[in-house]
């Protein structure tokens, strides 16, 4: 990469056009992500949301970052009830994310009673069966982040109980199909 803009070494600021959110979205939609339900309970009602704002942070403390937006019917009671549980998608898992993408909170009483699931020990969060891995998590810090809230959580209890399914991947506003080729793929060295 070339050395940065001679406004931005300097430390002042340059006048340039306005980038368009649009461009932005679809710029951004070109980094390929995982896909997961993030969980919540408040007041005993369980609720939950597709997520693919999810990223690990820290391995000491064992620490992972969400982008929630403010205005997403999840976010006040995330941030209200402090624990909050993710399920990493299996390809499988299409229809669970579509659901809670769109019509979990159309549904009237139980959203999660269509998806098989059980309760975590430590947070009391649902935690959708059949995922590829699942954490529950305590918040421990939330910073604005323009349009989203960022809730960093220390990661409670984990587990990783399949083996035999690829991941979810959303790419350009679609699933990828992750379905492995027959031709091997050689390994990237080591990351930076």
């Amino acid at each position: 990469m070339g050395s940065p803009p001679q406004e931005i070494r300097n430390g002042s600021a340059a006048v340039r056009a306005p980038l368009d959110a649009g461009d932005f979205r679809r710029a951004v939609g070109r980094f390929a992500t995982g896909v997961t339900i993030l969980t919540t309970i408040v007041e005993g009602r369980h609720l939950g949301m597709t997520a693919n704002s999810f990223v690990s942070v820290s391995l000491d403390p064992l620490l992972v970052l969400a982008g929630i937006r403010r205005d997403a019917r999840f976010h006040d009671p995330l941030l209200a009830a402090g624990v909050w549980g993710v399920s990493v998608l299996a390809a499988d898992m299409t229809e669970a994310s579509g659901f809670f993408a769109r019509h979990a909170y159309e549904q009237p009483g139980d959203m999660f009673a269509q998806w098989p699931h059980t309760i975590g020990e430590q947070t009391g969060v649902v935690l959708l069966d059949g995922a590829l891995s699942v954490f529950e998590c305590r918040t421990v810090s939330t910073h604005p982040g323009g349009d989203h809230t960022l809730v960093i959580g220390e990661v409670v209890s984990l587990e990783q109980s399949r083996d035999d399914a690829a991941p979810l991947v959303f790419f350009e506003g679609k699933y990828l199909d992750t379905t492995p080729s027959r031709e091997p793929v050689p390994r990237p060295g080591r990351w930076h």
